[in-house]
């Protein structure tokens, strides 16, 4: 009886490994001191001495059960941009530059070319957030997992000076609420979504008229990172005083989350466009409107809190970085929370 025999097979991983180091090389930052493949990842902190307090933020998340439906239609190259969104996006919101990302992924069984194509969406995730993928793990768990499923989560660093964190200490009633358009369901909620629509290879394969591709498709849809967006309006000279990622919970949930004790978010439901397939969802699952908002982004992954003068330049500057922005409600005096109307 050897390892092998028992269900780990050594070879295999070595085999994943160098399958995706030229993935992960395309990720690489000046300031990564160590190769793949090391017990650890280093990353020289020297170019950031600069800076008056250096204060490093961190996110770790995970896909969630999203990855059902790419076990289903036996698509795994988009999963690990998911994964990269959910961390690097809330390092984002304090105004954290992501650094670098580190993944876990624990399988059945190790297939290389099949772990190969979850990182290659990690490292395409890591290259949209400027990111470097310094390090990871492939755990085989025969026994624990069935053989052709996996878990996915991440981990990642960002670096920000203090004086420019986003706090929302500087709120103010008066200040205006700019959202910036989501991809679709993101990476929330999936519990929901398997309830709704039906999990087989033929309903996903199913194509809508309303929806730019099949169903499947329309669910895989990577979740959006908003690093440039948020990067491009600290470069136009842009304070941004708070700031959500509109995850689970909503945005009954995350959106209070940005604000201080006094201030209520207004917002102006007619004021984006809502993606089809919350339409669907909410239509085929008989789900109530509040639900929907309490549960989904609804068309909307980041909200941003800025001075009305600003309006016109953080537009502006979302739709430079490739994003559409929408202003889509107002700060105003009352107790913390949000009214939807």
């Amino acid at each position: 009886m050897d390892y092998k025999q028992a269900g780990v097979d050594i070879e295999a991983g070595y085999r994943a490994v160098a399958l995706m180091k030229e993935h992960i090389e395309s990720t690489m930052r000046p300031e990564v001191l160590t190769d793949i493949g090391g017990f650890s990842g280093a990353f020289s902190m020297k170019g950031f001495m600069g800076m008056e307090e250096p204060t490093l933020v961190s996110g770790t998340d995970g896909v969630g059960t999203k990855l059902k439906l790419a076990f289903l239609l036996d698509k795994h190259d988009t999963i690990g941009i998911d994964c990269v969104a959910m961390c690097v996006n809330d390092i984002a919101c304090a105004g954290g530059e992501p650094l670098f990302f580190l993944d876990y992924i624990a399988c059945g069984k190790n297939q290389p070319e099949k772990i190969a194509n979850i990182v290659r969406g990690v490292t395409e995730g890591c290259r949209q957030s400027g990111a470097a993928l310094i390090g990871g793990e492939t755990a085989e768990m025969p026994g624990f997992y069935p053989v052709d499923e996996y878990d996915l989560a991440g981990f990642a660093v960002g670096i920000v000076d203090k004086k420019d964190m986003i706090t929302g200490q500087e709120l103010k009633a008066g200040d205006v609420l700019v959202g910036i358009a989501s991809s679709g369901i993101h990476s929330n909620g999936y519990s929901l979504v398997r309830q709704v629509f039906a999990m087989s290879k033929d309903a996903l394969s199913r194509s809508y008229e309303c929806l730019s591709g099949t169903l499947g498709e329309t669910l895989l849809t990577p979740t959006k990172i908003y690093v440039r967006a948020l990067r491009a309006i600290r470069d136009a000279g842009v304070a941004v005083k708070a700031c959500s990622h509109i995850t689970g919970g909503g945005f009954y949930e995350n959106i209070p989350r940005m604000l201080k004790d006094g201030m209520h978010a207004v917002i102006d439901k007619n004021s984006f466009v809502i993606p089809p397939i919350f339409q669907m969802l909410a239509k085929d699952g008989n789900v109530a409107e509040e639900a929907m908002y309490n549960t989904y982004n609804m068309g909307i992954g980041m909200v941003t809190a800025v001075d009305k003068k600003e309006v016109d330049t953080v537009v502006q500057a979302i739709r430079g970085a490739g994003e559409t922005p929408y202003v889509i409600g107002e700060v105003v005096a009352g107790d913390k929370g949000i009214t939807l109307q």
